[in-house]
């Protein structure tokens, strides 16, 4: 069994508490920001947003647990009403509603691609788009469902109006994470 590595971060600044904490609160502040990134999907109510994209890379750049966190971060700011969530809201109602799931989704995702980059998979491009692709494939794991509670919908409307319709976006996103994480160990000069 592969046993985990220091992930991108942690080759830019030396791991400990403070740039931990320094770095967890950049990812969080990072996902807001693309939060604001908001593109409305005409008969869905999750939007096109940019979060996916710092999530995934947050994740890969963070570790595991540090990637994890920052997504709590992200959550826990916006549940006290900071707005961090789309169209800068904030609240707990928004972790009640149409998009719960995906916020919730982004904590596993965060995770997972970690845990992935901790094992060096995104150091190589096609290894890179399978991390990618499979903290992606989290989050709609997470956010279809739940958008099948808080509207009504059977599965295959929830799947259409809250995965397929973001499948080309989705794809550009990790794609674009998936050449950028190989090419930042390079120009570290470190891939293995």
């Amino acid at each position: 069994m592969t046993t985990a590595t220091p992930t991108l971060a942690w080759q830019i600044a030396p791991r400990s508490r403070t740039t931990t904490l320094i770095a967890v609160v950049a990812v969080a502040a990072l996902t807001a920001l693309a939060a604001q990134i908001r593109i409305p999907i005409p008969g869905s109510p999750v939007p096109i947003t940019g979060q996916t994209f710092a999530v995934l890379l947050g994740g890969a750049a963070l570790g595991w647990r540090a990637g994890a966190a920052s997504q709590l971060l992200y959550l826990a700011l916006g549940a006290v009403g900071l707005p961090v969530f789309t169209e800068a809201s904030g609240g707990i109602d928004v972790l009640y509603g149409a998009t719960a799931g995906y916020l919730v989704g982004f904590v596993f995702a965060a995770a997972l691609t970690g845990w992935l980059a901790e094992r060096r998979w995104e150091r190589r491009v096609l290894p890179a788009l399978a991390t990618f692709g499979a903290g992606n494939l989290i989050i709609y794991l997470l956010g279809v469902p739940w958008l099948m509670v808080v509207t009504g919908w059977g599965l295959q409307e929830a799947v259409v109006n809250g995965a397929l319709v973001f499948v080309v976006g989705d794809l550009i996103k990790i794609a674009a994470a998936a050449g950028l994480t190989p090419a930042a160990w390079k120009l570290l000069g470190r891939r293995d």
